[in-house]
């Protein structure tokens, strides 16, 4: 795909697409505004007395061979007020507007930029917005599959900008986004799809694509690495577990890494404690943390970012057999703290109790797991935002940072020592519930147990891993990618 910047003027850029914000507030008596109205004669003042265009967030209209213009089509998008556009909404209307017309052969796009928003993170956004729209996610259909692919993309800017800065930007952005719909894809992919060995392959893909240093554990290396927690949820699959290791280095090796773990459970029923058919349907996106964090780790390396990163994947699948773990058993982890284990749905709990112990070996500046963990959060946040622990107030700031950045809102929520003592077993040092209220808070407080004093962030994203029902875009989002890559970045 060719990413490009244009300094041209608007009205001459040659392209299938142009996109022009427009805001509830824009002047009508002057700028831009008032330019398009004029070469439209007259049609966007007439558009604001109906009901099909208040420049409202979200507003579309779509104006095929516009007069005076050398763009095939013009689509207006309604940016809403001028005071509240930002990143995210850049990104979001970009979206929005190419997923409108999808299927029309867009060849080439083009993004005028006008707002205050900085150029080359408006540029970033503006591309991100726009590849996110082109993935689909009907890999398996085998009639009507959308045909269209965006080859070029312009940013459109009549003003003087750091030339240099903005294509970089531009290519942040795809490459971010491009890394995002990677991780959509894997988290679409059914469960007798992606399977932990399957998962394992496409790391190794991965490194081999993008120069990540890529080791993968069998069942026997976790056997003899002490990885009983993880071991116990794979004991009801045919499929065998699989620890994937993925590693980019910075200039200087010895320096502490930032490590980050995704929760893959690439097909989750419930176990013994077995899920309802209609909360089953969708448990292949119960990895979507660990597609996020294989993501992240592609294009940390693609980025080449200056930075010691690692991806820790336990990958397993939760399934009931003779085999399974039984509610009531007791495993012992790699920490060497025994867990009771009451509810075998709690699962991803347990083999990320592995992967956080294991993090610590490498020293690691800073820990972030993401993991699909519990319907609580759902509950308590809903469909926008992703809740967030940390036992280290500056871990987070860096972290909310990153994610102010990316656009993946997050919400922090309490770790209170009170919380712990719902855990408490009679009989183990720990069990892996802690009983109805607080469910994402006890699980948090479950994973704090195996980062001791390391600076520790936890990411439920269980709400935000998909789109909500009622969204243009389906599927999985992604969530997470982009996040962790603005982390590893530190800018």
């Amino acid at each position: 795909m060719k990413i490009q910047l244009d300094q041209g003027r608007w009205n001459e850029a040659q392209c299938d697409a142009l996109v022009i914000p427009l805001f509830e507030d824009d002047d009508y008596q002057g700028g831009i505004a008032s330019d398009l109205d004029d070469r439209l004669e007259g049609l966007l003042s007439e558009l604001r007395t109906t009901e099909e265009w208040k420049g409202k967030s979200g507003d579309i209209t779509v104006i095929y061979r516009p007069r005076g213009m050398a763009a095939r089509r013009l689509i207006l998008v309604g940016a809403g007020k001028r005071a509240e556009f930002d990143l995210a909404a850049i990104r979001d209307l970009l979206m929005e507007a190419v997923h409108q017309v999808k299927g029309y052969d867009l060849k080439r796009v083009a993004f005028y930029r006008r707002s205050r928003v900085d150029a080359p993170l408006a540029a970033q956004a503006a591309v991100e917005g726009i590849i996110l729209a082109t993935y689909d996610g009907d890999d398996y259909k085998t009639e009507s599959k959308s045909k269209n692919f965006v080859d070029e993309i312009s940013f459109l800017t009549n003003e003087p900008v750091d030339r240099e800065a903005l294509l970089a930007a531009l290519e942040r952005g795809r490459i971010l986004s491009e890394a995002t719909n990677f991780a959509r894809r894997l988290v679409n992919e059914p469960g007798n799809h992606i399977n932990p060995p399957r998962l394992g392959e496409e790391a190794r893909t991965a490194g081999e694509r993008c120069g990540l240093d890529v080791e993968v554990l069998g069942e026997p290396e976790m056997e003899e690495e002490g990885m009983q927690a993880l071991l116990a949820v794979a004991r009801g699959s045919d499929e065998p577990a699989r620890f994937i290791i993925l590693k980019h280095w910075g200039e200087d090796r010895e320096a502490p890494p930032l490590v980050l773990v995704g929760k893959g459970v690439t097909f989750d029923s419930g176990g013994l404690s077995l899920k309802p058919p209609e909360s089953m349907e969708d448990m292949k996106v119960d990895k979507a943390g660990a597609c996020a964090v294989l993501a992240a780790m592609q294009a940390t390396a693609q980025l080449g970012v200056n930075r010691n990163v690692i991806g820790l994947i336990p990958a397993v699948e939760n399934m009931v057999s003779g085999r399974a773990q039984r509610p009531g058993d007791i495993v012992r982890s790699l920490s060497g703290k025994t867990i009771e284990v009451l509810n075998t749905d709690a699962e991803g709990r347990l083999i990320l109790a592995d992967a956080l112990h294991y993090a610590k070996r490498f020293n690691p500046c800073m820990i972030v797991d993401i993991a699909t963990l519990t319907g609580a959060c759902v509950v308590a946040l809903g469909h926008h935002r992703a809740g967030v622990f940390a036992n280290d107030d500056e871990a987070f700031q860096s972290l909310l940072q990153a994610s102010e950045r990316s656009g993946e809102k997050l919400w922090r929520l309490p770790l209170d020592k009170e919380y712990r003592k719902l855990l408490d077993s009679p009989i183990a040092d720990i069990k892996n519930v802690g009983g109805r209220w607080g469910g994402a808070v006890t699980a948090a407080k479950f994973l704090e147990e195996f980062v001791d004093e390391t600076p520790w962030c936890h990411i439920d994203m269980a709400g935000v891993d998909s789109f909500p029902e009622k969204s243009i875009m389906k599927g999985a989002t992604g969530f997470g990618v982009r996040t962790m890559d603005e982390l590893a970045s530190g800018r």
